[in-house]
């Protein structure tokens, strides 16, 4: 009480007293506040040496196995009794290859893993597989998803904006939430499906007048633009997702399509050019995959053939032919004759020692290699049918290097000779 009495003098008294003498009076105070000291002014120091900087916290690093590799499948439609075997296989086939990849001791894994792998992010096993379904078949929710359920395998849908709620035998985007939310990879393949070489072809009738209307409006480049970015904006806009991987549809492509996909940000862009995949081989927006249907059933058997052996099996170089070498025909030529010979000039890939052609329908042909011209040349023993075919040559050359090329051509009975399918659009 007396300490509070003399607290209340010595506040009434602070006009007539100077401030030292006041904060001297309420040290001798027992419980007043206590003022804060002024530190006495100090002379200016020069800064010391800077004392080293405290070692850095460890950074976990994850080894890369750098040698391990994966190839993709491609699917389409999953579905019993289908008049398109060239897009159809049956679910109990289907179910069949799951198991087989299985037994063969191959893991399947994410999409986002394998493209972290080849970011040097994240490992994956030695020998690994990446499951993809195309277009945006209902099967693909209907059918294939349970039995991928059953392996516990992941996937990839692969979407075309104009088949998204076409009604038939295409998927909603109710449907697509839904995979999404159950943590199905969803990416882009094109607005439309057309040949991004040629377009308007490989699609229906009223597919190929939209895009002539766009190409009309947008021009060619205009168009591609809107196929390759514009699809990819879409999806991220009506699923809320990040879009980072685009297939080709067909697998066909060019500079300027390679060229937008980069620009759109993609970080893989996949062909149907099924090949083993490395670390950092092939390039990244030309990475193969293996198109799986009823009507060339030897595709999956090459696919585990491919993985059974060493990873330096793979191919160490692949051309574009069209770019580097002659062949017949050109590449993307339109031809008329239904048994054209089909050869290839092959002294730009060097000291050729063996080499194999592949014909897309066909597998893998009995094609003659000279080696004193440096020519392999095949001929089909029946006619043509199809509008599109892909040619692959493999070869050694005699250092023991590996070299692959590819070229496509279409097909169409009433074209004229040397015709380019980019400049007529087909009727379809």
């Amino acid at each position: 009480m007396k300490s509070k009495l003399l607290l209340l003098f010595v506040v009434a008294a602070l006009p007539l007293a100077g401030c030292k003498k006041l904060t001297a009076l309420l040290h001798r105070i027992p419980g007043a506040p206590q003022a804060a000291s002024t530190p006495a002014a100090q002379p200016a120091v020069r800064p010391a040496t800077a004392a080293a900087p405290a070692a850095p916290k460890p950074v976990t690093i994850h080894a890369i196995n750098k040698a391990a590799s994966a190839i993709v499948f491609c699917y389409h439609n999953i579905e019993d009794n289908s008049k398109m075997k060239a897009l159809t296989i049956a679910p109990a086939e289907f179910t069949r290859e799951m198991q087989a990849i299985k037994d063969a001791g191959i893991t399947v894994i994410p999409m986002q893993q394998f493209l972290a792998f080849r970011r040097g992010e994240k490992d994956m096993p030695a020998r690994s597989a990446v499951i993809t379904l195309d277009d945006g078949w209902v099967s693909a929710h209907d059918v294939a998803w349970p039995i991928l359920k059953k392996f516990n395998y992941p996937f990839t849908l692969f979407i075309y904006i104009n088949y998204v709620g076409a009604g038939g035998k295409s998927m909603s985007w109710d449907q697509l939430n839904e995979m999404r939310d159950a943590g199905v990879d969803i990416e882009s393949h094109t607005y439309s499906h057309s040949d991004l070489k040629a377009p308007g072809f490989g699609v229906d009738k009223k597919t190929a007048a939209l895009v002539r209307k766009d190409v009309a409006a947008l021009g060619v480049d205009g168009w591609l633009r809107k196929e390759i970015v514009g699809s990819k904006q879409v999806l991220e806009k009506q699923l809320a997702i990040k879009v980072n991987a685009f297939a080709y549809p067909f697998g066909k492509y060019n500079a300027k399509s390679r060229e937008l996909v980069k620009e759109a940000g993609y970080e893989a862009a996949f062909t149907v050019y099924g090949q083993r995949i490395g670390y950092s081989e092939p390039p990244w927006d030309l990475l193969g995959r293996y198109a799986v249907e009823a009507s060339k059933p030897q595709i999956f058997a090459d696919a585990l053939r491919v993985m059974s052996g060493p990873a330096s099996s793979a191919p160490e170089v692949a051309q574009l032919a069209a770019a580097s070498m002659i062949t017949e025909p050109t590449d993307g030529a339109t031809i008329s004759d239904p048994r054209p010979v089909i050869r290839a000039n092959l002294a730009t890939m060097g000291d050729v020692e063996e080499a194999t052609m592949r014909l897309s329908g066909l597998g893998q042909v009995p094609a003659k290699y000279d080696a004193a011209t440096k020519t392999i040349s095949f001929q089909p023993p029946d006619k043509l049918k199809e509008p599109s075919y892909s040619v692959i040559i493999s070869a050694k050359t005699k250092a023991g290097q590996r070299v692959e090329t590819r070229w496509t051509f279409n097909f169409n009975p009433s074209a004229k000779p040397g015709a380019q399918a980019e400049t007529p659009l087909p009727p379809r």
